[in-house]
C-alpha cells in the first residue's frame, strides 16, 4: 500500500459508511492521558468484530487503561513503532484471516469498527511485545526439563491406568538364594494389606520399608510391559509372584486401580543416573545416600558432591531397554526424586537411582522440541508483562474505570 494508504483507506469507508456516534469527550484518565468515548465504543466494536466473548465493555475498559499505562512506559525509555513496523504488523494480523490489510480493515468497516481502531490495537500489542521481549528475554531460561514437563502435561488424557502398590524388595546374599527365594514365594501368599505392610518393614531393603513398602499411585505404564500384564491380573490385595532382580526379589501387592489424568502414551526415553556407594546396606552407605538425596536436586548435582566419577552413571534409553529392577526403582518415581535400597555385588554395594527425566513424543500439532520451547518461553514473558502492568497500574491515578 501506497505512503499514507492507511489513511484514505480509513476516510473512504468513514465517508460511505453508516455515521457513528462520536463521542471524543473523556471517558476515563489514566494519569494525564484520556480515553473518550468514541475509542471505547471503537473498541466495543472490534472486539465485537473479533468476535471476542465475554463482556466486552468491561475488556474494553480494561484493555484502554493498560494501553495508556504501556504507552506512557515506552514513551519513557523511547520505544516506538515505526510506520513500516505498523504495515507488517498489520499484514500479519490481517494475515490470519487469510485476508489483506484493505480486506481485513473493510470487513471491520462493515461492522462498525475504523481503521484507527485496529491501528492503535495492533500497534500497542506489538510494540509492547517487543519491548518486553527486549527487557526481559535474557532473564527467561528455557531448560530440557521445562519441555519434558510441558509435553508430558499436553500428553495427558483422561483414561489411562494408574495403580497403587506396596512394594518389598528382599536382597539375595550369595549362597542364600534359596532361603530368599523360599521367603518371597511365602509372602506372595499374603492378602492382608496390613500383613503385607509388616513384611515390607522387617523383610524389604528399599526407602520405601519406612512406610510399609507403600508407593504413590503412578502410571501403569511405567512399569515393564510383562509386569503391567500381571498387575492387571491382581485383585486388590493380590500379589505377584516372586520376581527376580539383579541382586534381589521384588514382591508387588496391589492396593487399588483406578482411571486417572495420565499420560495418553507412554514416555519415550528415560533419562536417570545411579550412583554406586560402597559398604551395601551398612550405616555409612545409607548415610551417604541419604546425603545425596538432601543435596542433588537434579541429575547434574550428583556430579558435583564429591563422589567419583566412576560411581555415577547417566543413561538415557528407551522404556523396554530398561533392566527390570531399574524399572522397579524408576515406575514410582517423579523428575529429579530419588530411591535406594538395592545392592549389587553380593550387598557390597548400595544403589542410588534418581529420575532426570521421562522424555514424552510432541503433542498434535507441535512440529519440534524449539516450538514447545517458543510457547513456554512466550508464558514467561507474559508473566513479566503482567507483573510489569501491575506496578504500573499500582503507581497510576485512574479516574473513571
Amino acid at each position: 500500500m501506497a505512503p499514507g494508504g492507511f489513511k484514505a483507506l480509513a476516510l473512504a469507508l468513514l465517508l460511505s459508511g453508516p455515521a457513528l456516534a462520536q463521542d471524543f469527550s473523556p471517558v476515563i484518565v489514566v494519569n494525564d492521558r484520556a480515553v473518550t468515548g468514541y475509542e471505547l465504543d471503537q473498541r466495543i466494536r472490534l472486539l465485537d468484530a473479533f468476535g471476542t466473548p465475554g463482556d466486552l465493555a468491561g475488556l474494553a475498559r480494561t484493555q484502554l487503561v493498560e494501553e495508556r499505562l504501556k504507552q506512557q512506559e515506552l514513551e519513557r525509555v523511547g520505544v516506538s513503532l515505526s510506520e513500516e513496523g505498523l504495515r507488517r504488523a498489520l499484514e500479519d494480523f490481517s494475515g490470519r484471516a487469510n485476508l489483506s490489510t484493505e480486506e481485513f480493515v473493510a470487513r471491520l468497516g462493515a461492522q462498525g469498527a475504523g481503521y484507527e481502531a485496529l491501528r492503535d490495537y495492533v500497534a500497542a500489542a506489538v510494540t509492547w511485545r517487543d519491548y518486553i521481549r527486549t527487557r526481559f528475554g535474557s532473564q527467561v531460561e528455557v531448560t530440557d526439563e521445562d519441555i519434558e514437563q510441558a509435553l508430558a502435561r499436553d500428553a495427558v488424557g483422561a483414561g489411562g491406568l494408574e495403580v497403587l502398590l506396596t512394594e518389598i524388595i528382599i536382597p539375595t546374599p550369595p549362597g542364600r538364594e534359596g532361603e530368599v527365594e523360599a521367603l518371597a514365594r511365602q509372602l506372595s501368599q499374603i492378602r492382608s494389606t496390613a500383613e503385607f505392610e509388616a513384611a515390607a518393614r522387617q523383610y524389604s531393603a528399599t526407602r520405601s520399608r519406612e512406610e510399609g513398602g507403600r508407593l504413590d499411585w503412578a502410571p501403569i505404564s511405567n512399569y515393564p510391559e510383562g509386569l503391567q500384564e500381571i498387575l492387571l491380573g491382581l485383585a486388590p490385595g493380590e500379589v505377584t509372584p516372586p520376581l527376580p532382580l539383579n541382586g534381589a526379589v521384588a514382591l508387588l501387592q496391589l492396593r487399588d486401580l483406578r482411571e486417572g489424568p495420565v499420560s495418553a502414551a507412554p514416555a519415550e526415553l528415560i533419562d536417570y543416573a545411579q550412583v554406586r556407594i560402597p559398604g551395601g546396606q551398612s550405616p555409612e552407605a545409607l548415610a551417604q545416600a541419604n546425603r545425596i538425596a538432601a543435596e542433588a536436586e537434579t541429575c547434574t548435582d550428583l556430579f558435583g558432591l564429591g563422589l567419583p566419577d566412576a560411581n555415577i552413571a547417566r543413561e538415557e534409553v528407551a522404556p523396554g531397554a530398561l533392566p527390570q529392577e531399574v524399572a522397579l526403582d524408576l515406575a514410582g518415581l517423579d523428575p529429579n526424586e530419588i530411591t535406594w535400597g538395592r545392592t549389587e555385588n553380593g550387598g557390597q554395594v548400595l544403589v542410588l537411582t534418581m529420575l532426570c527425566s521421562r522424555r514424552h513424543a510432541l503433542p498434535e500439532g507441535a512440529s519440534d522440541r524449539e516450538a514447545v520451547a517458543g510457547v513456554i518461553r512466550s508464558q514467561r514473558l507474559e508473566a513479566y508483562s503482567d507483573a510489569l502492568v501491575a506496578d504500573l497500574r499500582a503507581s497510576a491515578t485512574i479516574v473513571g474505570e
